[in-house]
């Protein structure tokens, strides 16, 4: 009996773990199963998100571009897209090598895109090729290389007769964009009342710088040969620098006979300013798209409405003046930046309307023959030129003196305001220089140092380009020149 009792014993002593080890093994295998099913889960939310984050939203939907067409005219090269809703785009230009560039937002790639290349004439003179990409997942970006300096403008149409919405590049010959604009803009307001008969409104205008007004729907079924001046002016928004040569005249006070200011160790005022100027002039021809003229390069007399005489047949888009401040008081000291008061253009408008007998090129203002005009249109248009230009002035004015702030104390906070001859001319602004006290003995040793006056040169030419860069001076200076 016991023996007998003894083995059913054993054997389920023997079973025990067998049974421990099977449980425990499912268990271990529950646990994976529980990981592996919340590291799926983890997986897919993952791949979600980025899906998510990727993908365009559900309700956007790409432009489709319908049709492309190429056209060459006289002086420039049209291309438009037209499309099934309006087209999004940002238009830029690159330089080295000259590209003007079109960024498409969520435009589809399609063949009318991939059409465009072969549409290029190989005669055309701007472009030599068309190529496009995909920039960003959501930008289609177009590239035209180009093989001469160009000016890009675009417009945007709705859609008439049996076309759809229409993005229209023009890349006109730089001498031809502004003048195109010009003609657009008294097409535009020859419907409305004329000053005077004639479109002598929208020269005034000009003038004042004033935004186009607001364009009605009023489109035509043709691409060619239509101008829209609110949307001209978009494209010069995005345009970063203007591709024509800028104009600086730069004009060394005094000379020959007249020394200007002397310091206490015989430091010359006309030494000075020539020296500066010329450390400017090389500064400025270093920067691409712009010039410098000096009025005098040497040490002799020149007149003061000479001066401004230089300028103007140089077609200078600005004139800057260059002296060192003199004064009885030693202690004097600081920069300055003048322009002219509005005292002295009344005195310049007088003067300029005593003179309407002169040479017809001192009667073009604006480009406005003023001797044919009545005397009360000789004054308005003189008046407008010249607040326009002062404005202008006392813009680049403010820039140059904030740079001079940054290497000199300033003799005042301001721009100060004067009825200097050589800032009297009604059509180009101009400035004036007071680059330091001669007669203080501390910045007459100042001007006197090489390196001090390339510092002043430097600060003056860093107002001037941050002037440029907002002011572009294509659309002034080519209205002011057409006839």
């Amino acid at each position: 009996m016991f023996k007998a009792s003894a083995k059913p014993g054993l054997t389920m002593t023997a079973a025990t773990p067998t049974f421990m080890s099977f449980t425990r093994l499912r268990c271990v295998l529950l646990d994976i199963s529980v990981r592996r099913a919340y590291y799926l889960l983890f997986i897919l939310a993952l791949l979600t998100c980025f899906i998510s984050f990727h993908s365009k939203p559900a309700l956007a939907t790409d432009t489709i571009i319908t049709a492309a067409r190429v056209g060459l005219a006289d002086h420039h090269t049209r291309i438009t897209l037209e499309s099934d809703q309006p087209i999004q785009y940002e238009l830029s230009m690159l330089s080295n090598p000259g590209r003007v560039v079109v960024d498409l937002v969520n435009v589809t790639l399609n063949r009318t895109i991939k059409s465009l290349p072969a549409k290029i004439d190989p005669t055309d003179p701007f472009i030599a090729q068309i190529r496009y990409g995909r920039f960003k997942p959501h930008i289609l970006r177009l590239v035209f290389d180009l093989k001469a300096d160009v000016v890009p403008r675009t417009f945007l149409m709705e859609p008439a007769d049996d076309h759809g919405y229409r993005l229209v590049l023009d890349i006109f010959q730089p001498d031809k964009a502004a003048i195109a604009e010009m003609d657009t803009n008294i097409k535009e307001t020859s419907t409305r009342k004329n000053v005077d008969g004639d479109a002598l409104g929208d020269l005034v205008a000009s003038l004042l710088k004033k935004k186009p007004e607001r364009q009605t729907s009023r489109q035509t079924s043709k691409d060619t040969n239509r101008f829209s001046p609110k949307s001209y002016q978009v494209a010069q928004y995005h345009k970063p620098t203007p591709p024509r040569t800028i104009i600086v005249a730069i004009d060394p006070g005094h000379g020959g006979r007249d020394p200007g200011a002397v310091g206490d160790n015989g430091t010359r005022e006309k030494d000075i300013t020539l020296a500066i100027s010329r450390k400017l002039k090389t500064i400025i021809d270093k920067e691409p798209f712009m010039r410098a003229i000096l009025t005098r390069d040497g040490d002799f007399d020149l007149p003061l409405k000479r001066r401004q005489e230089i300028a103007r047949q140089q077609n200078a888009d600005l004139f800057v003046s260059i002296h060192a401040d003199g004064s009885p008081r030693p202690h004097a000291h600081g920069s300055s930046v003048y322009t002219l008061s509005e005292h002295g253009a009344t005195s310049t408008t007088a003067s300029w309307l005593a003179q309407k007998e002169n040479n017809a090129d001192s009667n073009l203002i604006g480009g406005v023959n003023i001797a044919t005009k009545s005397g009360d249109m000789r004054e308005i248009i003189l008046d407008l030129s010249m607040s326009a230009t002062i404005s202008d002035s006392v813009k680049v004015a403010e820039l140059v003196l904030n740079e001079l702030g940054q290497i000199n104390r300033l003799h005042k906070k301001t721009v100060e305001q004067a009825g200097f001859v050589v800032l009297k001319s009604p059509d180009i602004p101009s400035i004036l220089v007071e680059t330091a006290f001669i007669t203080n003995p501390s910045e007459e040793r100042k001007l006197k140092n090489q390196d001090y006056q390339r510092k002043m040169a430097k600060a003056i030419f860093g107002g001037i380009k941050n002037y440029f860069a907002s002011n572009p001076a294509l659309a002034r200076t080519e209205v002011a020149r057409a006839q």
